[in-house]
């Protein structure tokens, strides 16, 4: 701190006991390396293309493919204070590409396909306080490959495939139970990464032919029912890991001419692109999660019909 005074005795005592306290607190909280990627513990079952959702600091990781004819019920939670795995309450069916989101502590999966060639129109909610599942009402459109949104206590569930890609848009509101009909966004896709930022949700990238990426990037005004073309990713790809942190929309991974390393983020306020630290393994169709600023890759597969993953790769901003 510059001053034009002579310092005190107060003052000095005072800038003592400040920087002891700085100190301590330093200790306490080391300091963050930005534009870095971590591994978490392997998950205990390898998945890919689960769905995700952070539930009283525990991400939550529901379904999943564990082969390419078998799909699963299973709930694992990761605990990132404690970098530990514990089983959870399973889902009442099997599932994979759900839609996911958390409002107040309730965690929803929406959609997706119990055997990977139905797509479903279920909606499900789960009570951390209960650990008990119950059905809510069903989702007017169903399909799988969706991805959901929350903007307050309203979830924008957002394209899809049901035997066709689809640009439909629709949303529910917790508290009401109920879905309304929203404007349909631009491009049709499913597997692709969105996020809120301000009022405005970002969708990036996703595919709607088969094993061909998009670039596709689309903002939705929450407000105005309205979508809006943004600057493409420069690289299109499909089956990403993604969200929102902060001001910007971050993808990792995914399939572009190959499953990829590469992360990206990109500022709504600037419509622009940068290219960030790759990841450390390369994954497609993962589980993404966003907690305490952070961005969460777990588990996917090396590529189409490849290997499956157990990874947890976390990306610091």
């Amino acid at each position: 701190m510059k001053t034009a005074f002579r310092f005190t005795l107060v003052s000095l005592l005072f800038l003592g006991t400040a920087s002891l306290v700085n100190a301590q607190i330093s200790e306490q909280s080391p300091a963050v390396t930005h534009n870095t990627w971590t591994s978490g513990a392997a998950m205990p079952t390898p998945v890919y293309y689960p769905a995700a959702g952070v539930v009283n600091n525990e991400i939550y990781i529901v379904g999943g493919g564990v082969t390419y004819t078998e799909f699963t019920a299973d709930v694992q939670i990761y605990n990132p204070a404690t970098n530990t795995w514990n089983a959870g309450v399973a889902l009442p069916t099997t599932s994979v590409a759900a839609a996911s989101a958390v409002v107040k502590n309730i965690l929803y999966i929406i959609g997706g396909s119990p055997d990977g060639v139905t797509a479903s129109n279920a909606v499900w909610a789960y009570s951390k306080k209960t650990k008990t599942w119950s059905a809510k009402a069903a989702m007017p459109t169903a399909r799988f490959g969706a991805v959901a949104v929350v903007d307050k206590d309203v979830i924008y569930v957002i394209d899809g495939y049901n035997g066709s890609f689809l640009t439909t848009v629709e949303s529910y509101n917790t508290l009401t139970d109920t879905w309304t009909e929203e404007a349909p966004e631009l491009v049709a896709k499913e597997q692709f990464a969105a996020g809120l930022i301000g009022t405005t949700i970002v969708a990036i990238d996703g595919i709607n032919a088969e094993n061909v990426g998009l670039a596709d990037n689309e903002g939705y005004n929450t407000r105005t029912n309205t979508w809006t073309s943004l600057t493409a990713d420069p690289t299109a790809r499909t089956g990403v890991c993604g969200g929102a942190i902060s001001t910007e929309m971050y993808v990792a991974g995914g399939y572009s001419t190959g499953t990829t390393t590469l992360t990206e983020s990109f500022k709504l306020s600037k419509d622009k692109w940068t290219t960030l630290a790759a990841m450390p393994q390369a994954t497609l169709l993962p589980a993404s999660a966003v907690y305490k600023k952070q961005l969460y890759c777990i588990g996917g597969i090396t590529t189409f019909e490849g290997s499956l993953l157990s990874n947890v790769q976390i990306y610091q901003p």
